[in-house]
């Protein structure tokens, strides 16, 4: 029976990356934007860190963007209510230029028309701990239009984080889908093989791999992109 959607996450995936680069090049750009408000870069990065922290552990509670708030008020105080207009400018102008440390697949975007040609559900399910608005900058770096996918998690939209299976119960719930009618596609064997626990296809896209805890993927359908484009054609 042919699956209704199919779930892609972002970093490493449609948007090919090292993530320690990416990351690195990210946190430099923000220490920059934030410095005239006095925030010291090491502090800053260590504020950010405790913050994902908390949306990771998030357990169901509350938004993931409250969980983060919360957590890096506690730790930078009532100042933080002023400058969060100067986040939300970091992250949809200047957070841009981090374009420059990823890659780029012409794969990605042909995939995504093609499944939307097919009549899928196309579900941007990229791990919740950006605004809404970095998701959609990062997708456009990626060459996709955030308009062709019916659902793009964020840290306001979610209440779980990978490696929660629960983050992917929930997309699942606000879409009315059966998990058995959902394949997830990603890079990573721990945060994106998490969906299988909940019925869930997984197809690790294995360009920009990430398998920390070397865990076994040879049963698990996974390859390049001509092999996912092979892989979605039947099913």
């Amino acid at each position: 029976m042919a699956k209704r959607a199919v779930f892609f996450d972002l970093d490493g995936t449609l948007l090919p990356m090292d993530q320690d680069v990416f990351t690195k090049y990210y946190f430099s750009l923000l220490a920059k934007k934030l410095a005239p408000r006095g925030y010291e870069a090491e502090p800053l990065i260590d504020g950010i860190w405790k913050g994902t922290a908390a949306m990771v552990k998030n357990d169901g509670s509350r938004s993931n963007e409250e969980a983060f708030w919360t957590t890096f008020r506690a730790i930078f105080g009532e100042r933080v209510d002023g400058d969060y207009p100067v986040f939300e400018e970091f992250y949809r102008e200047d957070f841009n230029a981090a374009k420059a440390s990823c890659g780029f697949a012409a794969e990605a975007a042909e995939t995504v028309a093609r499944l939307k040609e097919r009549g899928k559900t196309l579900v941007l399910a990229s791990n919740p701990i950006f605004p809404r608005i970095a998701q959609e900058n990062r997708m456009r770096w990626a060459g996709l239009d955030p308009a062709d996918f019916e659902y793009i998690t964020s840290y306001e939209n979610s209440r779980y984080c990978k490696p929660n299976p629960a983050y992917y119960t929930e997309i699942c719930e606000k879409l009315r889908l059966s998990p058995s009618d959902c394949i997830m596609v990603g890079n990573d064997a721990r945060e994106d093989l998490a969906a299988r626990k909940v019925g869930l296809d997984v197809f690790l896209l294995t360009p920009c791999l990430i398998n920390r805890e070397n865990a076994e993927i040879s049963l698990v359908p996974h390859g390049d992109f001509a092999a996912l484009s092979v892989y979605l054609e039947n099913s």
